[in-house]
């Protein structure tokens, strides 16, 4: 009898161990290694162009990249902050908030594709809408 309240409360341990285990895994965030902000408009030809373009990056490389859309009509301090001269212009910064690349006008995919994965993103997902 002794033996089996034993086992039992070693099973109940491990059992309250590793649910605490995930439950501290499951609650760590991941932070982006990079973060790839679009300024543009709404309104803007080339910007609603870079739209599906976002979109398909935010999707191939999941959790890796923070995608931001900033409509520069709506939000005219950050034209200010990254010093926006022409929209489109797509600023990427580094895992600690620092500007590593930029670029002005359409941004082909492709292009996005190599510097994305030259600073070690890899690609997760290549599920397209069509």
């Amino acid at each position: 009898m002794k033996m089996k309240t034993i086992l039992l409360i070693i099973l109940l341990a491990i059992s309250l161990y590793c649910f605490a285990e995930e439950t501290a895994q499951d609650s760590i965030e991941v932070k982006p290694k990079i973060t790839f902000l679009e300024l543009g408009s709404t309104t803007c030809i080339p910007c609603k162009q870079m739209e599906k373009v976002l979109e398909s990056v935010r999707e191939k490389y999941g959790n890796q990249i923070e995608v931001i859309f900033y409509d520069l009509k709506e939000e005219k301090e950050m034209a200010k902050k990254y010093r926006i001269k022409m929209i489109p212009t797509q600023v990427f910064l580094d895992e600690n908030g620092k500007e590593i690349h930029r670029h002005v006008g359409f941004y082909p995919e492709e292009l996005i594709d190599k510097f994305l994965q030259e600073q070690g993103l890899k690609i997760v997902s290549n599920l397209k809408e069509e």
